[in-house]
């Protein structure tokens, strides 16, 4: 019995990295992915405050959960969300403002990401805390990996840097693939992942 829990705790945990990573598998929070992976920092920071506001908001409800009415469950999710977002929203604006100015409206906008929301209502209303706690995290970093990801690849394109520090060929330099920055490059390279996810880890897991 223990060793069945401490291999669905494991489950929760590494499934949300790969498995069902929110951007790629479960396509939810495109949205914000598309608008804050231009660059590795703002990536960056948009993941870790996803991750904050999703990991805590995950425990609360599951601590609350056998309190909460079924018929105002939503209403109740979004003000857990809400409380948490607002801490992560003071926070950067009084340590990182330029990032805070940068990133804009997509912090306030964390209350209504699908990813933190179908969480809530799809697993920590319905599970213990350290088992949300892990599937949070899990999702967390699934999202934060492939957002700083995209950022990377996106900025080393379109401005030949990485982290705001020129690392790139004088030729990219000069000659900048500014299709990365825009919507569709994001697009793009979200299908590349999918297609790379698809062959080598998913048709594999049916093989076996």
């Amino acid at each position: 019995m223990i060793t069945k829990q401490k291999t669905n705790r494991w489950k929760y945990l590494t499934q949300g990295i790969i498995l069902e990573n929110p951007i790629l598998i479960l396509m939810i929070g495109l949205c914000p992915t598309l608008a804050t992976s231009t660059n590795a920092n703002n990536a960056l920071g948009m993941g870790i405050a996803a991750s904050f506001v999703l990991i805590c908001s995950n425990i609360v409800i599951s601590a609350i959960r056998k309190f909460v009415p079924d018929s105002v469950r939503i209403p109740i999710f979004i003000i857990v969300i809400s409380t948490f977002v607002t801490t992560v929203d003071y926070i950067m604006q009084a340590y990182t403002p330029s990032l805070h100015k940068v990133l804009g409206v997509f912090i306030p906008l964390i209350v209504v990401n699908c990813i933190i929301l179908g969480r809530a209502e799809a697993f920590a209303y319905k599970h213990n805390i350290i088992d949300s706690f892990l599937d949070g995290l899990g999702k967390a970093l699934g999202f934060t990996l492939i957002i700083v990801l995209m950022g990377i690849i996106r900025e080393y394109f379109s401005k030949g840097a990485i982290f705001g520090m020129i690392i790139g060929p004088k030729a990219l330099i000069s000659n900048p693939m500014l299709f990365m920055i825009f919507p569709p490059g994001g697009f793009l390279l979200i299908g590349i992942f999918k297609a790379i996810i698809n062959k080598f880890i998913l048709n594999k897991e049916v093989v076996e």
